[in-house]
């Protein structure tokens, strides 16, 4: 089970940090990301943190946005900062044991999904 928390409403500029907690799994087992879904608009990833503990990130967040994970607490992290308003979304952490470098920012082979979180960056 995932549970997304973190999320609010902040101005332009500002930072916020995303928690993504994992139950009943270990995470060094999952590659996991974050993927963001803006109102009447398809899922877009956002950042990946694999097994091997590689980053990826889509370009639009990239220098911005950090993704981390803290096993002792079985938690991912969502860092923003300098957020804009079309960060604005809904934000929602997945697992997967099975995506590979091709794949990975594809959201249809992430297999457990968070309940997703409001974030709106206001200008």
């Amino acid at each position: 089970q995932l549970q997304a928390s973190g999320g609010g409403l902040v101005q332009a500029g500002d930072s916020l940090r995303l928690l993504c907690e994992v139950s009943g799994r270990t995470l060094s087992g999952y590659t996991m990301a974050w993927f963001r879904q803006a109102q009447g608009k398809e899922r877009e990833f956002v950042a990946a943190l694999t097994r091997s503990s590689t980053t990826v990130y889509s370009d639009s967040v990239k220098g911005r946005f950090t993704i981390s994970r803290e096993s002792a607490k079985n938690t991912v992290y969502l860092r923003m900062s300098s957020l804009k308003p079309e960060d604005t979304a809904v934000y929602y952490c997945a697992a997967s044991t099975r995506v590979i470098n091709t794949t990975r920012r594809n959201h249809q082979f992430y297999d457990y999904w968070g309940q997703g979180t409001q974030v709106t960056v206001s200008s």
